[in-house]
């Protein structure tokens, strides 16, 4: 697959991401490209930027961009928001986010307004009245940390969830997916308890893909092979109370 462009998901989700061939963890942005919105979903890092912007230029003009979602405020995550910011200039640019992770935004200077997904009953209405809705995902791994759920085309962006690194990576997997997922996550998520419960929370769910912000995409059988994993999986305080 040629990684140099933007590569589409689905006929609405475009992954803008940056490959880096001698990395073991690469950064996925996502647009979502509505009727009347474009939302921007994690968009990246500052030494990403040329790349990913360029990407999301291959797509929209960034001035279309009517949201930007951090789903939580890691540097890798969202660290080029205050040029994001200039580039799609517009004074109704709103930033989406967890009132946990806005406290932590502000710091990067931003001019636009917070939309703060607790103080809206966590959902997002666009104007064509596609909705997304926010899940609350606690320390996996910020204390603001959330999900993006597009009930329209049962698109989960999971953030750090399901995050995998590989120097084998592919946008959607082959062989062996599971594995490269143990090491981000029994490095970075704090306890098997606080993530086994929130893959219940996500077996339940309607899900036709998971988008991660590193690792690949997930469809069909994967995403409940992916699920059972990490419910299993000893992670955090697990492995020091092991003595690992």
């Amino acid at each position: 697959m040629d990684y140099s462009n933007a590569v589409p998901v689905t006929r609405e989700i475009y992954w803008v991401g940056f490959y880096d061939e001698a990395a073991r963890l690469h950064c996925n942005p996502y647009l979502l490209v509505d009727e009347q919105d474009v939302v921007f979903i994690d968009p990246g890092s500052i030494p990403h930027f040329p790349v990913i912007m360029r990407k999301v230029m291959e797509v929209v003009n960034p001035e279309q961009i009517t949201y930007v979602i951090a789903q939580h405020q890691d540097p890798d995550v969202c660290g080029n928001l205050a040029v994001v910011e200039d580039v799609i200039n517009r004074h109704d640019l709103q930033i989406v986010a967890h009132s946990n992770c806005i406290r932590l935004l502000r710091h990067l200077g931003l001019r636009s307004a917070f939309y703060a997904t607790d103080a809206h009953d966590d959902r997002l209405i666009l104007k064509s009245g596609r909705e997304l809705q926010f899940l609350f995902t606690p320390f996996l791994h910020s204390p603001g940390a959330i999900t993006t759920y597009d009930v329209k085309s049962k698109s989960l962006f999971t953030s750090d969830i399901f995050a995998a690194m590989s120097v084998d990576w592919a946008l959607f997997p082959s062989g062996d997916f599971l594995t490269p997922m143990d090491l981000f996550h029994q490095t970075y998520m704090p306890s098997n308890r606080i993530l086994r419960h929130c893959m219940e929370r996500f077996e339940r769910m309607d899900l036709e893909r998971i988008l991660p912000q590193h690792g690949s995409v997930l469809e069909g059988d994967h995403i409940t092979q992916a699920i059972a994993h990490l419910k299993a999986l000893p992670c955090g305080i697990d492995l020091v109370e092991e003595g690992v």
